[in-house]
């Protein structure tokens, strides 16, 4: 066999719809957790000849610092198993908003998590990486096959089959690019309020200068953690006089009672692509990270 994809067991759905895309095997990793955390992985490739060529391992980092111990292990350990190639597909990828020293003595994970990632794989695909001070993904992690995705495509299908003639919205300046995205593939109107953050928690919304009264509005943007830029920003929405507000997100991240948080603020739905396994999940993203995972393999 010249190509496998590994898989841990909470992602097999996601990473198994990959795989069939693709027309890999799949197999799955068993992990058993120590009483002092310490970790234990068995591959179910035991025999010399049972390593690829290529191995393709399958790990959203949401949840990040016990999963790139993970990656660290199976990579390797496959390296030292004769793989000669290496790729993670890594829909969600973390540590990527700390990058630049926003105070004196702060660590920049940015470059060093993407720097670890690639000592460690010769390609790495994701999607909606956070990266508002660098223009490519290879400026994080400096290897060849360094590839950032979109999920603006997939969710803007859906809003438009959902919500037909409604306003997408950014719930900051940042979202704008994905919000951009989506109306110029929809034709639907858009725009972006504007967020003043006071802590994790403590946000102020600013609504645009756009017609709200009696509009079915969609808060698109790439993530969503605490939950409270989008609460906040449905709140004044509603207020405004909008007469429904829905959530469309690539990454689900959800942290604590998020979800709660965002429904409590009045909003209706909430679609997510499957980049982070959620019960909002939507969208399957295996079409698009099969086409750029078939040009690699």
């Amino acid at each position: 066999m010249t190509t496998v994809l590994l898989h841990f067991p909470d992602e097999a759905a996601p990473a198994c719809r990959l795989a069939k895309a693709c027309g890999l095997a799949a197999r799955e990793v068993e992990c058993h957790r120590f009483p002092d955390d310490e970790l234990k992985l068995t591959l179910p490739l035991s025999e010399a000849g049972d390593f690829p060529e290529t191995l393709v391992i399958y790990r959203s980092l949401d949840r990040p610092n016990t999963k790139l111990v993970e990656l660290l292990l199976l990579s390797r350990h496959a390296r030292g198993h004769g793989v000669s190639r290496l790729v993670l597909v890594a829909p969600y990828l973390a540590y990527m908003r700390q990058d630049i020293a926003f105070h004196a003595g702060e660590v920049v994970s940015q470059t060093i998590v993407g720097g670890f990632l690639a000592e460690l794989f010769d390609a790495v695909i994701t999607v909606d990486p956070h990266l508002h001070r660098i223009e490519r993904l290879g400026q994080a992690i400096p290897i060849d096959h360094a590839i950032a995705l979109s999920g603006a495509p997939r969710l803007a299908e859906l809003i438009l089959e959902k919500r037909p003639g409604a306003l997408l919205l950014g719930p900051d300046e940042e979202a704008l690019q994905w919000v951009a995205q989506a109306a110029e593939l929809t034709g639907l109107d858009h725009a972006t309020c504007r967020k003043v953050r006071r802590g994790d928690r403590d946000v102020e919304i600013q609504l645009p200068d756009t017609p709200l009264v009696g509009r079915a509005v969609v808060l698109m943007d790439d993530v969503a953690s605490s939950g409270h830029t989008v609460a906040r920003a449905a709140e004044a929405l509603l207020a405004a006089g909008a007469i429904s507000v829905d959530v469309a997100l690539t990454h689900a991240l959800f942290a604590g009672d998020a979800l709660e948080v965002i429904r409590d603020a009045g909003v209706g739905e909430v679609w997510s692509t499957d980049c982070i396994a959620h019960e909002s999940n939507a969208i399957a993203m295996a079409p698009v990270l099969a086409e750029a995972l078939a040009a690699l393999i």
